[in-house]
């Protein structure tokens, strides 16, 4: 059959259903042929949609795993901002300790003309105040004294120089040199005699 004789066919079914009050049957082959347009272009679209919600879900994925990369490395920085806070602070404590040590006979001294100026070979009063306020100042960043006289013998504090016979336990009976802690921490032990 030649499409001619299709269309003469199709003209006049349509005029005989027409003439019934029935449904166009060019209307009903445009519908089938936009219908499957539609289905077609359905499928292609859901073939898009399935790359874009791929495609969303990957760079979500990555913009995630930036985010976690990023995240770890601000926290290390901060542990490394921490980390180097408190190595410049032990630093600093350790060159303050230096002075301190350095700074130690220079208080040796000064104790010593102190306690000769006592005996009456010069005016005590000067020799004291300038000992007075040297260890004041350092007392205030952590200086203290060590004079153990009187008390039980600590060999973390203290180091018996000399050693006399005495009843019961070992008891500091005089203090030669002066031992000094440093913020908790003996920089040098008392040089002293022990009885017991």
């Amino acid at each position: 059959m030649s499409s001619d004789q299709e269309r003469d066919i199709i003209a006049e079914m349509e005029e005989s259903l027409a003439e019934e009050g029935s449904i166009d049957l060019g209307d009903m082959a445009k519908d089938e042929i936009e219908s499957e347009d539609i289905s077609e272009g359905e499928e292609g679209q859901s073939d898009l949609g399935d790359d874009i919600v791929s495609e969303v879900t990957r760079v979500t994925q990555e913009r995630d795993d930036y985010l976690r990369a990023l995240q770890l490395l601000q926290a290390d920085f901060e542990n490394y901002k921490k980390r180097m806070a408190k190595q410049q602070a032990e630093s600093k404590e350790r060159a303050n300790e230096v002075l301190v040590v350095s700074l130690l006979p220079a208080l040796d001294t000064m104790s010593l003309a102190l306690s000769h100026a006592k005996d009456g070979e010069s005016d005590p009063s000067t020799v004291e105040q300038v000992c007075r306020a040297v260890f004041e100042a350092l007392a205030r960043e952590g200086l203290e004294e060590i004079v153990p006289l009187g008390e039980r013998f600590d060999p973390e504090v203290a180091e018996a120089v000399a050693h006399e016979e005495g009843d019961g336990e070992s008891r500091v009976v005089e203090v030669f040199r002066s031992g000094y802690r440093w913020k908790g921490r003996v920089l040098r032990p008392a040089m002293v005699r022990v009885a017991g």
